[in-house]
């Protein structure tokens, strides 16, 4: 709920700071105070549409501020705090600003935000209803909004397992879809995987064969050039046993150097070293002439040996070219194809699965719809009746209120045990409008339309003050229910309306202002006397400039006011006197109700 408003440059408010309290703030004022800039400033806060006209005159800008205290964990607080807000463990600070040429600025916990912030955070803080307001009951599913809230936890739960079906429902529905339009297609792609599997799978190719084979291929291709290199190489380091005359090789060489550097080795250590170095040397000849002999008893020719590996080869690049760089990458192509075509295979059991499941969830939906529905013609009644039976108090006695609950056919809806078609949806299948029928023999009519000024605010009075008791008898206070706006506001509420009635439309707030915060802009003494907090615009004006402030009045001035508001003087002991009668009348009418709760 707001715990202060201040407003600057608003119309003919200079700067007023408003101080608001839990339950029925009241807002009296001579006429052309500003009363009306009030509700005007409160509605730029709540992210209405900026109009520079409602910057005062000489003003550069219009300020209006607002303090909210809310629960943890309260919707406007979430919203807040996705905005980058800070609050102090509920408290929320939020502004609005306006400049002369229309430039519009908003801000939320300290930080600066689109005005759409605002206007969101507004529709959980406040609900307002003016003469002028068509109310939010202009969008039809608000209406079944109103319904089930006012239908209690029951009715609720009853909602909510239709959206858990529902949900379940249209997932299952459109996967059934969605695989059924596929299966052609589906045929097409096991039919090809099936078919590369088992080209694969002939071949058999095995990982890393492909680099195998190809070295294998290099040296099978080139075996002749390949031993004529590595004999003679053997050759020139231990000689050619089939040559005709000897020839000088690596190791007789070696040989010699090693007699010539033996008798001169003994003498002199370093010549010693070269010498162990030779010898090394020779070492290392041998070993190489015994792996050249190894090598050239590997390499033979083998034609058909060729043959396979070059036919090898061919088979696998056939593989890499459709499905894989290398025999490796093929192979995980394959892995990959096997388990799609698993999942292809097992979809049309899916299918089945689904056509089963489909069925059931449609049963099972359909009954917990109708179900919904009955419960929501047993709460249209009550509630209808209900706020009849408040309207007679608000000076419209000859207004009746009507509920309907309809259910939406279509042909591709799904069937009641009827054998009707409806469309079910998240909410059910009812379509909900509330009705008005402001006098006797006319035609009900959706109740924002067939309600005109003052009527359609006593009209959203009545609505609420029952919905505030939703679950209760006679209208027995109960907990705020879930979904409503700690704040409401009532712009002259009581336009039209006078004596008893009067007096019942503050009984009304009272009675809806101990669930809620409520603030109402009036002018009748009546309807003032029910107030926790009684604020009065006060206008001043220098010969120049009219300006407008807002005190709270208590005791004796609280007294003049009421005085003043029903017969122009505020110091009448005659009207001082029926102000306090009027207090005492509606302090006895709260002592009532309190007592009835």
């Amino acid at each position: 709920m707001f715990s202060q408003m201040r407003i600057r440059g608003v119309g003919v408010i200079h700067d007023a700071v408003l101080d608001l309290s839990p339950g029925l703030n009241v807002l009296t004022g001579e006429t052309g105070a500003g009363k009306t800039m009030v509700v005007s400033g409160l509605g730029l806060l709540l992210g209405e549409r900026a109009d520079s006209g409602l910057v005062r005159t000489g003003a550069e800008q219009a300020v209006v501020e607002g303090v909210v205290h809310l629960p943890m964990g309260h919707p406007a607080l979430a919203r807040a705090d996705e905005a980058g807000a800070e609050h102090d463990d509920g408290e929320l600070v939020i502004a609005r600003t306006m400049t002369a040429s229309g430039r519009s600025r908003a801000h939320v916990g300290g930080r600066t935000a689109p005005v759409g912030v605002l206007a969101e955070l507004g529709r959980h803080l406040v609900a307002v209803h003016g003469q002028a307001d068509q109310w939010r009951l202009k969008q039809g599913d608000a209406h079944r909004e109103v319904l089930d809230d006012f239908g209690g936890p029951e009715l609720r739960a009853l909602r909510d397992r239709v959206a858990r079906l529902h949900d379940e429902w249209r997932a299952a529905r459109t996967e059934h879809e969605r695989l059924v339009a596929e299966s052609r297609e589906r045929a097409r792609t096991i039919d090809s995987l099936t078919a590369s599997l088992e080209e694969i799978e002939a071949v058999d190719p095995q990982p890393g064969e492909d680099a195998a084979l190809r070295a294998e291929d290099a040296r099978l291709a080139h075996a002749d050039s390949l031993r004529l290199a590595a004999g003679r190489a053997l050759a020139d380091l231990s000689g050619d046993e089939y040559a005709a005359e000897p020839a000088p090789n690596v190791r007789d060489l070696i040989g010699s150097a090693r007699s010539a550097l033996s008798h001169g080795a003994i003498h002199d250590e370093r010549l010693g070293a070269l010498d162990s170095r030779i010898d090394e040397v020779a070492t290392l000849v041998t070993d190489l002439a015994a792996e050249l002999t190894g090598y050239l008893e590997d390499v033979e020719l083998d034609p058909q040996r060729l043959e396979y590996v070059q036919e090898r080869r061919a088979a696998l690049a056939v593989l890499t070219r459709k499905y894989g760089e290398s025999v490796d990458e093929v192979l995980a192509w394959s892995q990959e194809a096997a388990a799609r075509l698993d999942a292809l295979l097992s979809a049309d059991d899916r299918v089945d699965v689904l056509h089963t499941r489909l069925g059931e969830l449609t049963t099972d939906l359909v009954a917990a719809a109708s179900e919904l529905t009955a419960a929501r013609v047993a709460a249209a009644t009550d509630f209808a009746a209900r706020v009849s039976e408040e309207l007679s108090h608000l000076a419209m006695g000859r207004a009746v209120v009507e509920v309907r609950v309809e259910q939406r056919t279509a042909e591709d809806g799904l069937p009641l045990p009827s054998g009707e078609r409806v469309r079910i949806g998240r909410h059910g299948a009812d379509e909900v409008e509330i009705l008005l029928a402001a006098n006797p023999g006319a035609a009900p009519r959706s109740v924002a339309k067939a309600a005109s000024g003052g009527e359609l605010s006593r009209v959203m009075l009545a609505l609420e003050v029952v919905g505030s008791s939703s679950g209760t008898p006679d209208g027995a206070t109960a907990a705020r229910r879930p979904g409503t706006p700690p704040t409401f506001v009532f712009d002259e509420v009581d336009a039209g309306v006078g004596g008893r009635a009067a007096i019942d439309v503050g009984a009304r707030l009272a009675a809806l202002a101990e669930q809620a915060q409520v603030i109402v802009v009036t002018h009748l003494a009546q309807v003032a006397a029910f107030a926790d907090r009684h604020l009065v615009v006060h206008k001043s004006d220098d010969g120049a400039i009219t300006s407008s402030s807002v005190t709270v009045v208590e005791g004796a001035d609280r007294l003049r006011e009421l005085s003043r508001m029903m017969g122009g003087d505020a110091d009448s002991e005659a009207g001082l006197a029926h102000a306090r009668e009027l207090l005492e009348q509606a302090d006895a009418m709260r002592d009532s109700r309190v007592g009835a709760a």
